[in-house]
C-alpha cells in the first residue's frame, strides 16, 4: 500500500470540492452579470437621480473631537454681526444645503529605490579520533562507512540579493461644486460633492467628501483641496469601456484563492 498516496488523498478531493465550488460561484456571478448586461444592450448607462446625499444607506454622519462649547458674545444696539466679513450679509456657503466649489490641483511625484545584498558562507568540520574506545569497533557496525578523522563535514553557503524601486506621479485637476451636508458642533462644515458626466456609453463619477473650516472658503465661494480635513476624491467611471478593462469574475477568483 503507498502510504503517501493515501494520505493526499483527502488533500485531492479537499482541492477539487474547492475548485468546483469556485467554479459554480464563478458560474453563477457571471450568470448574474450577464443578464444585467444583457438587459442593458444598446441602450446607455443609467445616470443616478439626484438626491439628498444624507438619506443614502452608506451615508454616516461625521463625528470629530470637539473643543468645549464657547457661548456666543451678544453686542447689544450693535448692527455688525460678529465673525461676519460683509456688513449686510456673507455670501459664502456656512449652512446645510449651501454650494461651496472645491478645487482640485494635485501634483505629487515620488521616487524611491531600494538595494539590498547579503551574503554568508559556514563551514564546519568535526572529527572523532576517539570514542570512550569504540572508535575502532565503528567499522563493525558500518564497514567501510566511517571514518574517525572526518566524521562530521557541514557547508553552507546563502546569497540573496534584492532590488526595488517604485516611481509615481499623479496629477489631478478637478472643480467640484458641492453641498454642505452637516455642520459640526465647532462650526466646521461637512462637505459632499458629486458629479456624473455621461459621453456615448461611458458615464464618469467625481466624488469629494471632506471637512472644511468656513473661514477657509475665499470671496468667491470656492476652496482648495489643500485646506479640506479627511478629504475623499473619488474619480472613476462606469459602462462599456469600464466593464471591457475589468478582469472577469472567475479571474477575480482564482487570482484570490490559487495559492501559485
Amino acid at each position: 500500500m503507498d502510504i503517501e498516496s493515501e494520505i493526499m488523498k483527502p488533500v485531492a478531493k479537499k482541492t477539487g470540492l474547492l475548485f468546483i465550488s469556485m467554479i459554480i460561484t464563478a458560474a453563477l456571478l457571471s450568470g448574474c452579470n450577464a443578464l444585467n448586461r444583457l438587459s442593458d444592450v444598446g441602450k446607455p448607462p443609467n445616470l443616478a437621480s439626484i438626491e439628498n446625499p444624507v438619506t443614502r444607506p452608506d451615508y454616516r454622519p461625521v463625528t470629530m473631537p470637539m473643543p468645549a462649547p464657547v457661548k456666543p458674545h451678544k453686542s447689544p444696539n450693535s448692527l455688525w454681526r460678529t465673525g461676519s466679513r460683509a456688513f449686510f450679509k456673507d455670501l459664502r456657503a456656512s449652512q446645510i444645503g449651501d454650494i461651496v466649489t472645491v478645487i482640485i490641483n494635485v501634483d505629487d511625484q515620488a521616487e524611491i529605490e531600494n538595494e539590498t545584498t547579503r551574503t554568508r558562507t559556514t563551514s564546519e568540520d568535526a572529527s572523532v579520533p576517539s570514542l570512550l574506545g569504540y572508535q575502532a569497533a565503528l567499522n563493525a557496525v558500518l564497514p567501510e562507512a566511517v571514518a574517525a578523522a572526518s566524521l562530521l563535514d557541514i557547508d553552507s553557503s546563502t546569497s540573496n540579493t534584492g532590488t526595488g524601486s517604485i516611481e509615481r506621479d499623479e496629477t489631478i485637476e478637478l472643480q467640484v461644486a458641492a453641498v454642505v451636508t452637516q455642520i459640526l458642533p465647532n462650526g466646521n462644515l461637512v462637505l459632499h460633492g458629486r458629479q456624473e458626466i455621461r459621453v456615448n456609453f461611458e458615464v464618469r463619477e467625481i466624488q469629494v467628501v471632506g471637512v472644511i473650516r468656513p473661514e477657509d472658503i475665499t470671496n468667491q465661494n470656492n476652496i482648495t483641496h489643500e485646506k479640506i480635513a479627511e478629504l475623499r476624491v473619488s474619480y472613476g467611471g462606469r459602462g462599456h469601456i469600464s466593464d471591457f478593462q475589468q478582469p472577469r469574475y472567475g479571474t477575480q477568483i482564482i487570482d484570490i484563492i490559487f495559492p501559485f
